[in-house]
């Protein structure tokens, strides 16, 4: 606490005025100091007394420890307070001879809601993967400051590898605890403050200590301890990586580690569980009542007995294991899904449900969106109601237990999710985009039956030429121009020197066709070639010849 305040000594045979100021008052546990600057330490023989009273009271003490001092502190820890809680008043003033200043009195002040808390004494034992902490409480054990808070400090530790600071770690521990999860033969440091979390009252840290760990033990300790409720015992379970090895479990209250000082000695043995073979044990329910508790399992076997285990702790009212119920749901209409809860296979064969009323927390979103819908239902059976047509929603859900403070429940289920049915507006689009895919796909067929056609003439012509063109060319089979023949095929001209005869060689050219194509015919049948046809027809046009002549 600061409090500032000056005095003068009045002037005595010419000297300079005297005066102090700036008074402070400093309470760390039950240490009281009462510090002050003063501006006359060129004035020799001058000292300083301070009195006290209880507020109220008009009865000025002298304060013991501030009488006549020649230094600008003094430590009045001696002072016997009834009450830290009563308000006290302080007044000093400076001495020089038979001279005094005018007394200064403090401003009032309570000394509980002034005090500083402490650092805090630690005692350290060091195991192969873990450090034992023995944690005195500020102040004394007489203490008056704290006698009520004794068991309500918590301890914040931070530890670290003395070989490297920047890896530090910060944990909350008991005044009997032990920090875990450690390396053998390892340098550790760490250093302790004191908390009063309710008063929202820090203290300050105390000195660094530091300590080895042992060598990694022979026999290992056992890891992973868990306990779990089957039906109307507790099964107690832990691993460990050797056979033909015995354990022992033990059980704590958890009020005591609160109390400070050792408490080794109230460890119980939990019944069934001592010397056992196995890596777990099972014990009634009924030998620990409502409450919270620790447990802990070491492990035994020939060649010694291994550092006890980390300890678990446990609360008996909301231990039980409850299973994650399992979600279905159905479309009902276009706007709405049901939903059913429905217990698993596993919690049908315990009775979680019958010693404890459950109620579920369900979490409901569409599956598109982040927006997750919070509800708590005592039914297993209910409706989401105002939704979308076709749009697909999810639901997960887990079990809590009804009433319960500390808010303990199952683990999530299995998401399930669900389209709703279309609306009468969905349909028509249905039914709209049904047809307009068919026309699609009568078009597509269309395009592609015209592109290969175009494509079909482009690249593939057909061989036989038009009848337009087809009858000007000889009906001579095609196999017998590629047959070699005795003779040369040579074309036959001639000279018309009177056009007035060319319809009558057009008339009969037209009936050496037919002839020449029934001779053609028959020299297939017969295998044969037949000129017969060039001889008629030379015969022909020297008769026409003649007729012109004459």
């Amino acid at each position: 606490m600061l409090v500032a305040g000056r005095w003068v000594l009045p002037a005595a045979s010419g000297e300079a005025n005297l005066k102090s100021e700036n008074v402070e008052i400093h309470i760390i546990d039950d240490n009281f100091f009462l510090k002050w600057n003063s501006s006359s330490e060129s004035v020799r023989n001058v000292t300083f007394s301070a009195d006290y009273q209880i507020l109220g009271t008009d009865n000025w003490k002298k304060l013991p420890g501030c009488q006549h001092i020649t230094s600008s502190k003094c430590n009045f820890s001696s002072v016997e307070l009834k009450d830290v809680f009563e308000k006290i008043e302080l007044r000093i003033r400076a001495e020089e001879g038979n001279n005094t200043s005018t007394w200064y009195e403090v401003e009032p002040f309570v000394p509980f809601l002034k005090a500083q808390i402490g650092p805090p004494d630690v005692h350290l034992e060091a195991e192969d993967k873990a450090i034992i902490l023995s944690i005195s409480p500020p102040g004394t054990e007489d203490s008056i400051m704290w006698a009520l808070d004794r068991s309500s400090f918590r301890y914040s530790v931070v530890i670290w590898k003395n070989s490297s600071s920047l890896e530090e770690r910060t944990e909350t521990v008991y005044p009997e605890d032990k920090i875990y999860k450690l390396s053998p033969e390892i340098t550790y440091c760490l250093k302790v403050k004191a908390e009063l979390r309710l008063q929202s009252r820090v203290g300050c840290y105390s000195p660094v200590y530091c300590i080895n760990t042992t060598e990694r033990h022979k026999v290992p300790s056992p890891e992973n301890v868990q306990i779990n409720v089957d039906n109307q015992a507790y099964v107690l379970k832990w691993d460990y990586p050797y056979e033909s090895t015995t354990f022992q479990a033990q059980w704590l209250r958890a009020f005591l580690k609160k109390i400070p000082g050792k408490h080794s000695n109230k460890w119980k043995q939990i019944p069934n569980c001592e010397n056992v073979t196995t890596t777990h044990c099972v014990f009634p329910r009924d030998i620990f009542s409502m409450g919270i508790y620790y447990v802990r399992v070491r492990a035994s076997n020939g060649n010694g007995t291994s550092f006890w285990s980390e300890e678990k702790e446990f609360n008996t009212e909301v231990k039980p294991i409850i299973f994650p119920p399992v979600i279905s749901m159905k479309s009902i209409t276009d706007d709405s899904l049901h939903v059913s809860v429905g217990a698993s296979e596993e919690s049908e064969n315990m009775s979680v449900n019958q010693l404890y009323p459950l109620v579920y927390e369900v979490i409901f979103w569409e599956n598109t969106s982040n927006a997750e819908r919070k509800v708590l239902e005592k039914r297993t059976d209910f409706t989401f109601p105002n939704l979308k047509p076709l749009t697909v929603y999810c639901v997960k859900a887990r079990a809590l237990i009804e009433n319960d403070r500390w808010n303990k429940g199952s683990s999530y289920s299995d998401t399930v999710c669900e389209k709703t049915k279309p609306g009468n507006t969905s349909k028509t689009w249905l039914i709209a985009g049904i047809c307009t895919a068919l026309f699609s796909i009568l078009v597509v067929i269309y395009v592609v039956r015209v592109f290969l056609r175009c494509v079909k003439y482009v690249f593939f012509p057909s061989s036989k030429p038009p009848s337009s063109v087809d009858q000007y060319f000889s009906d001579q089979p095609l196999r017998n121009l590629l047959l070699s023949t005795s003779e040369e095929q040579t074309e036959r001209c001639f000279i018309i020197e009177n056009a007035s005869i060319i319809t009558e060689i057009e008339e009969t050219n037209e009936v050496d066709e037919v002839h020449e194509e029934y001779n053609s015919q028959a020299s297939q049948d017969s295998g044969n070639y037949s000129n017969e046809d060039e001889n008629s027809g030379s015969k022909i046009s020297e008769e026409f010849l003649q007729q012109d002549s004459v």
